[in-house]
């Protein structure tokens, strides 16, 4: 599921006049470029390995280049465009549940979402409004993980036990999960955040006119318009679905919720 024949388009933020040209510094940009992994390469052919071995070259214009995109808003639109790959799971696929569909995205929209992510997401996180909560979350947040989870999930299993002759544990599976996220919903929540006004409508504009097109050998397919759902394949999809849930709270005091995300 891709688009949503109910879209709304999320409203920006009229305060956002104070522009930062210096949001990222050159030191972050260089170290995301010396310590880049390698990846897929985008529909620019700018290959991860390639970016890797000139930071001292690239870091400077970079970090211009991407405060530039932050102090505006702006995201090229060149970015917005993802290529879907399936890859078989099996020796034999025979129907189309017997692919993994992997969503290529560029490297460089990858980086400068990163960077986003651990400068304004993640502190933000830490200090959550009253409405949003991500005390029950582990996973795509700082200090989160999933043997983390395991362990708090376990700790709240003794503590019953000690004042309970059994308890129940219901683990539930939401199948296609980031596939049913709403841009203006996840938006709503994201405003609350304390993030800055031009780094929320950068998010805006990031969500905004995205599309992705199937390829397989030679056949491609029409570009699909992304009105819901989470960008696959982008470093801010999955920390932005820990946003969108990060408001499901239990109704009964004696309930204890933990969520952990795998992929």
């Amino acid at each position: 599921m891709s688009t949503d024949l109910a879209y709304c388009q999320p409203l920006l933020k009229i305060s956002a006049f104070n522009y930062n040209t210096d949001s990222i510094s050159e030191w972050s940009v260089f170290k995301v470029l010396d310590t880049l992994r390698p990846t897929s390469t985008g529909l620019d052919n700018l290959p991860a390995w390639f970016l890797r071995l000139g930071p001292p070259i690239f870091y400077k214009p970079l970090t211009y280049f991407f405060n530039l995109s932050l102090s505006n808003s702006v995201v090229p639109i060149q970015w917005k465009l993802a290529w879907i790959r399936p890859i078989p799971k099996v020796s034999a696929p025979a129907q189309h549940s017997d692919y993994r569909p992997i969503s290529i995205t560029y490297v460089l929209t990858r980086i400068l979402e990163r960077l986003v992510v651990r400068q304004y997401i993640y502190p933000a996180i830490l200090k959550p409004p009253p409405a949003l909560s991500f005390s029950d979350q582990f996973a795509y947040r700082p200090t989160g993980s999933t043997a983390a989870a395991m362990v708090t999930i376990l700790h709240a299993v003794t503590e019953f036990l000690a004042s309970n002759p059994y308890i129940i544990v219901i683990a539930i599976d939401f199948s296609k999960a980031f596939d049913t996220v709403q841009h203006k919903t996840l938006l709503d929540k994201m405003s609350q955040l304390d993030i800055p006004d031009n780094i929320f409508n950068w998010l805006v504009d990031f969500l905004a006119g995205h599309s992705h097109q199937t390829h397989y050998g030679d056949p491609v397919s029409q570009n699909k318009s992304i009105t819901t759902s989470i960008i696959q394949g982008s470093a801010i999809g999955p920390t932005s679905y820990v946003v969108t849930a990060s408001d499901v709270h239990t109704i009964m005091n004696f309930v204890n919720m933990q969520m952990t995300i795998t992929l």
